[in-house]
């Protein structure tokens, strides 16, 4: 299960974390997203660099919607030391969201080494 986030514990959790942050924008009533979820926690376990994985309820967290334009679900955001690096909306299959967030999380980690 990914750790869920709110608008409350979001900012602590995401934006001052020190290693970078995967966002799963998520509903109850959204299959996909409940398809996407394994892949996340596999894609985690599996990186070689620490990453950390939240997610958002969207029908419980309006605030944090509407201030990162989630406009379909899922969505996957990639934060970095506050800022927001990457963005994966809808589901584009698990192989290419997988190779998406890596490509992301590797292509930051290389510029700042």
């Amino acid at each position: 299960m990914l750790f869920p986030t709110s608008e409350v514990s979001f900012s602590s959790e995401v934006l001052d974390s020190p290693q970078p942050v995967i966002v799963h924008f998520w509903a109850p009533w959204c299959r996909i997203c409940q398809r996407l979820e394994p892949m996340l926690l596999k894609f985690q376990e599996e990186s070689p660099h620490r990453v950390n994985l939240v997610s958002v309820n969207a029908d419980e967290s309006l605030k944090l919607v509407n201030t990162y334009r989630v406009k379909i679900l899922p969505t996957v955001l990639v934060f970095e030391q506050g800022q927001l690096i990457h963005r994966i909306e809808g589901f584009q299959g698990l192989d290419d969201t997988a190779r998406s967030l890596r490509q992301a999380i590797e292509q930051r980690i290389a510029t700042t080494a």
